[in-house]
């Protein structure tokens, strides 16, 4: 795996080189507007923004998707199956939400491991098989490790802080010093420097989720059923809306699949990598583990199958039960609205 370590380390350089330029456009920004004691008090600004965020930020993320949290006693298999994965993955134990929507997307939040939280949607709950999901969420969980909730909401922050000066500026700015404020320079700061942040912040995204993809293939051991899940969370989210980025665009950063096509291309103007080109490098990974070829998903079982047990992916050696005879149906832990598994 020795690529891979030479990947993170590529891109753990990529996202501190974007970092700074990123706070070096926001620095720069409150220079134009005015000078050193506006490139001082923007900084501050920022300081002062990114320190909410850091303490609030999974408060506020989860909020805005109306998450509830779920546990072994509402959500016994899903919480397992988490559970499993955050220790392979040497974490602690995360908490864990459902958010109610049919839209399939799943996204981490929190400013650490220790106070991390995974959500998934019960659109992908439902739509997934048990090894996808575990993709998935071990995809989430290789995030929390790689610590790349908190770089994403420390891009967020300063991204909205330079919308922010920049209108500011525009209304409020009336020069550096006793020096009369230059217009071409004026608007290059209030369209430029907000496009350019936007840029940067899709940038450190799309880096951070081939550096995912990779630890939730190693979290899972099975790059080709997060392969799978992407190319049917891709083809789902790109059909079914998301009335969250409807009020909040900037939401977009968090899912695993982008929210409207997960086709077309890399480009400077995505939130997400090609998911086809994530694919294909998930591909690869499978091939330097030596994984076998996905085999299709099971049929879902029948009424006379109810009594079989229940075998996580991610704990294979589940030793069987007996079967029940005559059992009723019942609600699949994996998909919180009810239908049978």
């Amino acid at each position: 795996m020795g690529s891979g370590g030479t990947d993170d380390k590529m891109n753990g350089f990529k996202t501190t080189m974007l970092l700074a330029a990123m706070t070096a456009l926001f620095m720069g920004l409150g220079y134009v507007f005015g000078g050193s004691g506006g490139a001082m008090i923007a900084l501050l600004v920022a300081a002062g923004m990114n320190l909410f965020t850091f303490w609030n930020a999974d408060k506020i993320v989860l909020k805005m998707h109306g998450a509830r949290e779920v546990d072994d006693r509402n959500c016994p298999e899903f919480v397992g199956l988490v559970r499993d994965l955050a220790t392979r993955a040497g974490l602690p134990m995360p908490r864990v939400y459902v958010i109610d929507s049919p839209h399939p997307n799943a996204f981490a939040t929190g400013r650490n491991p220790e106070n991390a939280a995974v959500a998934a949607t019960t659109g992908l709950l439902g739509i997934l098989d048990r090894e996808e999901i575990a993709g998935v969420m071990a995809h989430e969980l290789g995030h929390v490790r790689n610590r790349d909730t908190l770089i994403m909401t420390m891009t967020a922050t300063i991204a909205g802080a330079i919308s922010m000066l920049a209108n500011f500026g525009l209304f409020f700015g009336h020069g550096n010093g006793d020096r009369p404020q230059n217009m071409l320079a004026t608007l290059a700061a209030v369209f430029v420097a907000p496009f350019a942040a936007m840029i940067v912040q899709m940038a450190i995204s799309r880096t951070r989720e081939y550096g995912a993809d990779r630890a939730g293939a190693e979290i899972s051991g099975n790059p080709r059923a997060l392969a799978s899940a992407l190319a049917k969370l891709a083809n789902g989210a790109a059909r079914i809306p998301n009335p969250v980025l409807d009020r909040n665009p900037a939401a977009a950063q968090l899912y695993i699949v982008p929210a409207l096509s997960g086709r077309g291309g890399d480009s400077l103007f995505s939130t997400h990598p090609d998911t086809g080109n994530r694919i294909a490098a998930l591909e690869a990974i499978a091939a330097e583990m030596g994984s076998a070829p996905r085999r299709p998903a099971p049929a879902r079982p029948t009424a006379a199958d109810e009594g079989a047990p229940r075998v996580s992916p991610v704990s294979p050696s589940v030793p069987p039960s007996r079967p029940r005879a005559a059992a009723a149906p019942r609600r699949s832990a994996l998909d919180p609205l009810g239908r049978r598994d």
